[in-house]
């Protein structure tokens, strides 16, 4: 029998990056949505009930697991809520806005014995799967530097958007750094320390548009950026180590073929073009080689798929939400680094 999902919300996040790819793993069923706008929700979903308070969802015995995908400030009410429903849960990243809010539903799930989990989807780009699997190789030997930087070219603030109007957990920390601090502590684990610069760039602006973030560890750093006025962004991923170095350029394509109408098992879904390739310097035999390595195929899939396995089979959860607690403690840190000036030990 298919699993039952409910949907808490339905814009950006709720229609593209959630209910498509539900409905291309064969496990789920969508069977009720949270919405000020069904017809948006019956487009995509006829068969769907929609239904306009996260009480009326809750109270649907069928549903089995419940996706939270509304505003930041709101994951860790409603995500407490479906924990006390007995309903397993996704909570779209961040977390949670703290890390005490985030150990206390962690808590409660076990208490309960529900899963809960965090849709940290881009441990399944396509240049991160690259890269991971580049540095499980060894071609670059001991690694000296990991940089990663996810910017945008929005000079206008829409101050319409939730994510700019300066409230708990809005801003570009929350955002998009909660994406390189999930891929980089998913490689890495947590590092010794952290030094943060944060700014607002843009005039208007309410809330961080700009983060650079260094991560330090034993033997190498971790470098983390963001900003908001960079019309032509340079590598997306910057790796040197002591045998070789790696630069890959563009971003994966998944998010945009969701947006086009595109789905898990289209073709090309995930796939980088050539030109898109990363390139690797690196030293094999004591020869300098130097060349395009394919990226390996995107698959967002992959988390859904690993929930079913967890929920049906009691396979391991996608992501540990201590995994992504940790995140959010990274973000306090970097808060913290930024508001004191100064380097913070992790503890």
């Amino acid at each position: 029998m298919a699993i039952q999902a409910g949907i808490i919300g339905y814009g950006l996040s709720g229609s593209v990056f959630h209910a498509p790819i539900l409905r291309s793993v064969p496990d789920y069923e969508v069977h009720t949505v949270v919405s000020s706008d069904p017809d948006k929700v019956h487009k995509d979903l006829p068969n769907t009930v929609v239904v306009d308070s996260v009480d009326e969802l809750l109270s649907t015995p069928d549903i089995d697991v419940v996706i939270i995908t509304s505003p930041n400030a709101t994951h860790y009410e409603y995500t407490r809520l479906a924990i006390e429903a007995g309903k397993h849960v996704v909570v779209e990243k961040p977390f949670t806005v703290t890390s005490v809010e985030a150990d206390h539903l962690i808590d409660l799930a076990k208490q309960k014995g529900v899963l809960l989990t965090v849709y940290h989807n881009r441990r399944w780009d396509n240049d991160f799967l690259t890269v991971r699997n580049l540095l499980e190789t060894g071609a670059l030997g001991k690694l000296s530097i990991y940089q990663a930087q996810f910017s945008r070219y929005r000079p206008e603030v829409q101050s319409e958007r939730w994510r700019e109007q300066g409230n708990p957990g809005s801003g570009i920390l929350y955002d998009l750094g909660s994406h390189l601090l999930d891929q980089a502590l998913f490689l890495f684990g947590l590092p010794d320390t952290l030094w943060a610069d944060l700014r607002t760039e843009r005039k208007g602006s309410k809330t961080h548009d700009y983060f650079h973030l260094v991560l330090g560890y034993k033997t190498f750093r971790v470098i983390l950026h963001s900003g908001s006025l960079v019309r032509q962004a340079g590598p997306k991923f910057e790796l040197h180590g002591d045998k070789g170095s790696f630069l890959k350029y563009g971003t994966d394509p998944q998010e945009g073929q969701l947006k086009q109408g595109m789905h898990p098992g289209d073709a090309g879904w995930g796939e980088d073009q050539p030109d898109q390739y990363g390139e690797l310097a690196t030293e094999l035999s004591g020869l300098a080689v130097q060349g395009e390595i394919e990226t390996l195929p995107g698959r967002y899939q992959a988390f859904y798929q690993g929930l079913a396995e967890a929920i049906q089979k009691d396979g391991p959860l996608p992501v540990q939400p201590e995994e992504a607690r940790n995140v959010i403690r990274m973000i306090e840190y970097a808060l913290q680094s930024h508001q004191k000036g100064r380097l913070i030990k992790i503890t």
